[in-house]
């Protein structure tokens, strides 16, 4: 049988560029020696690359740690190639079992639908509408049909779908598995078949199901793509993962003050791997910095310039100098410019019951706790005593670092 011909293109000092840029805070690129060769054929063609990621719209809205992967989507788009956001409607009613240690409850199509909406809104934030195709993989999974699943399946063994981690440890641990899990890696690598894809980026979490994308593409005779995965973002505790269960992430849609408050309160470590992972500066540009704090520079005006940036890609740029102004004032204590107006009445009222009311404070106890651990201020003044009496008129009423009210209580 004759072999394809094989076309070698020179790996040019551009190609060096794009490679770093590709490797820039990665996990892993599957085979990286295809990727360099991909990247010197699209440098000689001018034909771009077909980069996809694919997101399960399996909640309403997303942390900045699910923007690592967007973030470098929009890196290799400033290169010039073609990124795919693909939203899994079809996908999604299965549910990706992926680190999990039971069946994911499917969502409604309702729900997919509204999920969906949301996603790409806040994904737009990150990546370049004008130059983003987006696509569903409903066009082509509703069209296989029983016939095409069948076929599908039959490309792939039960034994190799075993040696999935997740799969692995719930069959020995006697949990159960239902068959339709085993469609969900088929399909998503079926994806990367539909859309003739380059390059397939994921976390770490997501290796399996990527590799299984290159395998279709071959058993299909297309070019297989290769794999990319990102490594989880370390939250605001330094500690584990970003997660909103863990109470240690930044939301996208947060508000400015809220964002620029929460990046500065990382530590001066963690801040290096968020410039990596989550900064637009090149790694020459980082470097410099990093090397100027090496030599003397205060952390914090780095720290400054990354919480500015971030805040302004989700918010914009006046919105990031306002934070800024505001980080500055409450940390001389000063009362921000613009704080929520609360009318109260119930005078002589407590104190804990007072910031239930006003909503710095979830239930009574709560508010005791803040009390107890000096986080509550009036007028400026540490308030101590749980058993407190506010009297009428108007008081500032502060609750950590970033609550405030002017409570009106008659």
């Amino acid at each position: 049988m004759n072999q394809p011909v094989v076309t070698t293109y020179p790996v040019t000092d551009g190609v060096g560029q794009a490679l770093e840029t590709t490797l820039r805070g990665v996990d892993e690129l599957l085979p990286q020696e295809e990727w360099t060769r991909k990247l010197a054929r699209s440098e000689a063609t001018g034909v771009p690359l077909r980069v996809k990621l694919g997101l399960d719209p399996t909640a309403p809205d997303i942390h900045i740690g699910h923007t690592v992967v967007l973030n470098k989507m929009r890196q290799l788009q400033d290169l010039g190639h073609q990124v795919i956001f693909l939203i899994g409607d079809f996908t999604t009613l299965i549910g990706d079992p992926s680190g999990r240690n039971s069946t994911r409850p499917p969502l409604t199509a309702e729900q997919i639908k509204v999920n969906a909406e949301t996603y790409y809104r806040q994904a737009a934030m990150v990546l370049d509408p004008a130059r983003t195709e987006v696509r569903y993989n409903s066009e082509w999974c509703d069209q296989l049909g029983a016939r095409g699943m069948i076929e599908l399946s039959a490309k792939y063994t039960v034994a190799r779908m075993m040696e999935r981690d997740d799969f692995h440890k719930r069959f020995h641990g006697g949990q159960s598995i239902s068959l339709h899990e085993f469609l969900y890696p088929l399909l998503q690598g079926y994806d990367s078949v539909a859309l003739k894809a380059d390059l397939e980026l994921g976390g770490t979490d997501q290796k399996f199901n990527l590799l299984m994308g290159r395998h279709l593409q071959q058993e299909y005779g297309q070019e297989p793509q290769c794999v990319l995965t990102m490594p989880l973002l370390v939250g605001l505790d330094g500690v584990e993962k970003m997660s909103k269960s863990k109470n240690n992430y930044i939301g996208i849609t947060e508000d400015a003050n809220t964002m620029f408050a929460k990046v500065l309160s990382i530590s001066d470590t963690l801040m290096w791997d968020w410039y990596t992972l989550l900064s637009f500066k090149s790694l020459a540009e980082i470097a410099a910095l990093k090397a100027e704090v090496a030599g003397g520079r205060n952390p914090k005006d780095a720290k400054v310039m990354l919480a500015k940036e971030i805040t302004a890609r989700f918010h914009s740029a006046a919105a990031a100098d306002a934070a800024e102004q505001d980080f500055i004032n409450r940390s001389k204590g000063g009362v921000p410019d613009e704080i929520p107006e609360v009318q109260l009445s119930g005078a002589p009222l407590g104190i804990g019951a007072l910031l239930k009311q006003a909503n710095l404070a979830p239930s009574t106890s709560e508010a005791n706790r803040l009390i107890d651990g000096g986080g509550v201020r009036i007028d400026g003044a540490v308030v101590s005593d749980r058993g407190l009496k506010i009297d009428a008129g108007t008081w500032v009423v502060q609750v950590g670092k970033r609550k405030f009210a002017r409570v009106t209580l008659s």
